[in-house]
């Protein structure tokens, strides 16, 4: 097992003997403690996988979209394990460079928006505040 770490890089790439790629963050191995919960909560655990295989499938939204989507939500949860799988699995889907980097600046909007419009609500609470 080989490690690659980057100043200033807030996850870790894990390199394992068998080529498998695991990504720790804050020191979580996550393929070892999803192995845990899958082992503890085991219809729980199926019953999820289910849900997400069935919630990414093409339907009205092609899976592509249904993945650009995800990362962008990834991005505002902040998620690494969500965006290093999305970006993987948005990239086989055939996303080009340009769709991803767009997603990201979507991604940003949203946040940017939600902050401007909670920024009225701060503004009424002030207002209420003051009488």
């Amino acid at each position: 097992m080989s490690e690659d770490r980057e100043p200033g890089r807030w996850y870790t790439s894990i390199v394992r003997a068998n080529k498998e790629t695991a990504m720790e963050f804050h020191g979580v191995d996550v393929s070892r403690q999803f192995k845990r919960m899958r082992e503890l909560v085991p219809e729980a655990y199926r019953a999820f996988l289910e849900f997400d295989q069935k919630a990414f499938k093409d339907g009205a939204i092609p899976s592509k979209t249904k993945e650009l989507i995800a990362l962008g939500i990834a991005q505002i949860t902040q998620c690494p394990w969500c965006i290093q799988a999305h970006t993987q699995k948005v990239t086989l889907a055939g996303a080009s460079d340009a769709e991803i980097a767009e997603t990201t600046f979507v991604a940003m909007a949203m946040a940017a928006g939600a902050a401007w419009s909670h920024g009225g609500l701060a503004l009424q609470c002030l207002q209420e505040h003051k009488g």
